[in-house]
């Protein structure tokens, strides 16, 4: 026996030893890191000062107690522990707080603890205040403690924190359970409250930034992390009173299903609002946060029907409800009706983008953040008149896409200039998708896989149709050739004073086809960019013309140089043939004929101005100054050239359009309103001079808008003007529509310039794109409620030197003739009430920019 008391001492010696050394070493590197911070004479000082302390201390007990008897060493060794346990409570709590030495990871400051943040979903409003997105990171929406009924109340404190309002953010009680629990494996329920669950909730103390470098340790961390939920929960105690807890807890506990807050829950599982929920949909609520997946009504109804018992048993337990309501509320059955917080569920979903992409630079330029900080954006577009553009262009394409099918059934759409089918057409389009590119980098070395896989497998896919979406199975090439013989459109109105836009519709289905044809797409205008050669040589004070001065239509060509080589061009009349009759302005814009704009563009002016009074008004794309510019051949997009037109009905006055009015903070408090800019862009005799040109198109005999008449627009003398166009092939039809309180205009066309009608009769802009104004007007006209009327334009405010209205009779007054907007093509267009003679059969040349 005295052999192994011999060998336990020694080996206490050595592991006394042991630690002994590994204590020096730490008391050195403490030491030499506190003299890195404080400096050595100061830390020195300090360690002097507790040496002399020390022997104080030693100094009194020597002379108050008996150190040699036998009890002293005893009790003074019981007392050194509670005072080091004492010390080192403190001193980890300073470490706990303090971050001391990167060991516990960052604790919230005092401000951030005074005034906690969580992220909050941004709304977007509509002009007439209809919510119509909300976008964020987490789904949530604050709430007062007023509008929390009371057994909402009543079933998280019975469930979660029965004594809530007797603690000050620990429960002692509760703690000494779970403790209990653990040590016996009988866990009779968690030990935080309800406090301390918000304090996890505001400052997630699981997050990285959270992280120390003992968190790798499972029980230190587990006890690093309760700490810290322990000290957070006393300083919201001391910082709030018990409702503001509460209200917050509400606001940011996670429900599940993309639900971040109480009022979002409540909608998104009930469709209510949260002072309307049911003591047992309040019981549902609560007890998801036990385990929000597993106990979620629309994924295991039975199992949250189950936790709702419970939470309904717990609230009859402590008294807030009776043991017979509590059984009868626990028979009835668990009824949901789910809805989605999608940001794109509802209208106006192209336009949401725009605005997104407003905020989010306007976001970081002014230090906010559109998904996280709750930010109320209000918009111009009034979801009354989005409806309507949305109800219109829905209506006007499903009858067209009907007609574009029968007139290519048994044929692909998509042709060469000769009207024959591009071959290798679907196999290059499949080759600019991400899911080629995939494919590619998946099986590099393997083209017969890539093929397999876009050739031949099929899957079940969802796809749009004018019947409503349908389950489609098919291979990727099959879902591409369905897609595109669709003919895609797009169509914006603005209001040409405020700079307003009311109504933004960027395709056919934002769900199914993502490509904003407004403001994302850009094509050749047609003859829809004429009115800015018009104007050029109306408002030049050094050309100086006016609507009735008269130009011959008669041939005419332009010689350029490309890439060293002499060319011509020579445009020709859709027609096939010219006139050789001296027309007024105002009849051969309406009439939309080529030869007249092409003199205009570069005998009169040049195509260097045409361009300059372009930009002036609003056309911001690169426009190539060549001789074909005036007859459309440079790219642009719908929402610019809708901006520009409205220059005519503001007096010459440019707009830029304005998307959003005003953004308000969290609070509701206005952090920044929104006016557009405005210039004078043309003289306002000018603008005026082109009201009447553009109403010409209705007017004059061949007036390319005519089609127009057969809309009911025309009460009250309602005046409008208009312009349509059709490019190469019939690719692009456009229509642009001036009233006096909007400027609408929509484009219709292929996804690619080689999908189009064959004949100009069903092609041309008239009949693809007007359509599309003229039945969305219709029904703007018809809601008085939304502000815009019907009426002519507004008188001009200078006097008209120019004349305007006597412009005389006209060479060809006695054959009415007609000259289609195509810019490009043979034939009639078919919207005109007056037909000309047929004319000789003649091959339309190109109006494109010389390459």
């Amino acid at each position: 026996m005295s052999e192994i008391g011999e060998w336990l001492r020694a080996f206490r010696r050595a592991i006394g030893g042991f630690f002994s050394r590994i204590g020096t070493g730490i008391s050195g590197l403490v030491y030499r890191l506190m003299a890195a911070i404080a400096g050595q004479e100061r830390v020195d000082s300090w360690i002097g000062s507790y040496r002399s302390v020390r022997q104080r201390v030693r100094n009194w007990t020597a002379e108050k107690f008996d150190t040699q008897s036998p009890y002293f060493k005893p009790i003074w060794k019981l007392w050194k522990v509670f005072l080091y346990g004492i010390a080192f409570a403190i001193f980890y709590i300073f470490s706990i707080e303090t971050n001391f030495l990167y060991l516990g990871g960052e604790m919230p400051s005092v401000e951030e603890l005074a005034d906690p943040k969580v992220a909050q979903s941004s709304e977007i409003y509509s002009y007439d205040k209809v919510l119509i997105g909300k976008f964020f990171t987490e789904n949530r929406t604050p709430i007062q403690y007023k509008d929390l009924p009371k057994h909402l109340i009543d079933a998280l404190i019975a469930t979660e924190d029965v004594r809530f309002y007797q603690h000050s953010g620990i429960d002692t009680r509760s703690i000494g359970r779970a403790v209990y629990g653990v040590l016996t494996g009988n866990s009779a329920g968690g030990g935080s409250t309800i406090t301390q669950q918000l304090a996890k909730n505001l400052f997630k103390t699981r997050r990285k930034q959270s992280r120390g470098l003992l968190y790798n340790i499972p029980l230190v961390r587990t006890l690093i992390i309760k700490t810290k939920e322990w000290l957070m929960a006393i300083k919201l105690e001391r910082n709030f009173t018990k409702n503001e807890i509460l209200t917050m807890y509400f606001n940011t506990v996670d429900f599940g299903s993309n639900a971040y807050g109480i009022k979002t829950a409540a909608r998104t599982y009930f469709r209510k609002a949260t002072d309307s929920l049911s003591v047992q949909e309040s019981a549902v609520l609560v007890g998801l946060q036990k385990a929000t997946t597993t106990y979620n009504p629309l994924i295991n109804k039975e199992k949250s029907r189950s936790r709702r018992n419970v939470v309904l048993g717990q609230m009859a337990k402590y008294n807030y409800l009776t043991a017979h309501q509590a059984d009868s509320i626990s028979a009835l059955p668990l009824r949901t009706r789910y809805t989605s917080d999608n940001p794109y569920s509802g209208p106006a979903n192209y336009f949401k983008n725009a605005v997104v992409a407003f905020v989010e630079k306007w976001g970081e330029e002014n230090g906010y953040n559109l998904y996280t900080d709750g930010l109320k954006v209000y918009t111009t577009v009034d979801s009354r008149i989005q409806t309507y553009a949305e109800d219109a262009v829905s209506e006007k394409m499903k009858q067209l896409q009907r007609t574009f099918d029968n007139h290519w059934k048994g044929r692909s759409p998509w042709t060469d200039e000769k009207g024959q089918e591009i071959p290798d057409f679907i196999d290059k389009v499949a080759q600019r998708t991400e899911r080629y590119k995939s494919l590619q980098q998946r099986f590099p070395n393997e083209p017969d896989s890539v093929r397999y896989y876009l050739y031949e497998k099929k899957d079940s896919m969802t796809v749009f149709s004018w019947k409503g979406p349908q389950k489609m199975y098919m291979t990727p090439i099959d879902s591409i050739k369905y897609y595109k013989r669709f003919l895609q459109a797009g169509m914006v109105a603005m209001d040409p004073k405020s700079g307003f836009i009311k109504a933004w519709v960027g395709g056919l289905d934002y769900e199914f086809f993502k490509y904003d044809h407004v403001k994302q797409g850009k094509r050749q205008p047609g003859s829809t960019f004429k009115p800015f050669v018009y104007t050029t040589v109306i408002d030049d004070s050094t050309i100086n013309m006016g609507p009735c001065d008269r130009i011959q239509d008669k041939p005419f060509e332009a010689r350029y140089t490309e890439n060293g080589e002499e060319k011509v061009w020579k445009p020709k009349n859709s027609v096939g043939y010219f006139s050789y009759s001296n027309m007024t302005l105002r009849r051969a814009m309406a009439r939309s004929v080529n030869s007249i704009t092409a003199q205009l563009t570069n005998e009169v002016a040049s195509p260097q101005e045409v361009v300059q009074y372009a930009h002036r008004m609003g056309i911001k794309s690169k426009l190539a100054a060549v001789p074909s510019v005036g007859l459309g051949s440079s790219d642009v997009s719908l929402y610019e050239m809708v901006a520009a037109y409205c220059t005519f009905a503001n007096r010459g006055v440019y707009t830029e359009p304005l998307l959003v009015t005003r953004i308000e903070d969290r609070t509701g408090k206005v952090i920044e309103e929104f006016v557009p800019e405005r210039k004078q862009a043309i003289r306002e005799e000018s603008a005026f001079l082109m009201l009447h040109m553009l109403r010409g198109g209705l007017e004059e005999s061949g007036g390319t808008s005519q089609n127009l008449w057969s809309y009911n627009l025309f009460k009250n003398r309602n005046e409008i003007g208009g312009k349509t166009g059709t490019t190469s092939n019939n690719s692009d039809g456009w229509f642009i529509g001036v009233s006096r309180d909007l400027v609408v205009g929509a484009w219709v066309g292929g996804d690619d310039r080689s999908i189009h009608f064959r004949s100009t009769d069903l092609g041309e802009g008239a009949k693809t794109a007007l359509p599309l104004v003229g039945r969305f007007l219709e029904k703007v006209y018809e809601d008085k409620s939304v502000g815009v009327f019907q009426g002519p334009f507004g008188k001009p405010t200078i006097t008209i030197t120019k004349n305007y209205l006597n412009c005389g009779p006209n060479d060809d007054d006695e054959r009415e003739e007609d000259d289609s907007d195509s810019t490009d093509m043979e034939g009639y267009p078919g919207d005109s009430l007056f037909l000309p003679p047929t004319p000789p059969t003649e091959q339309a040349d190109t109006t494109q920019a010389p390459e």
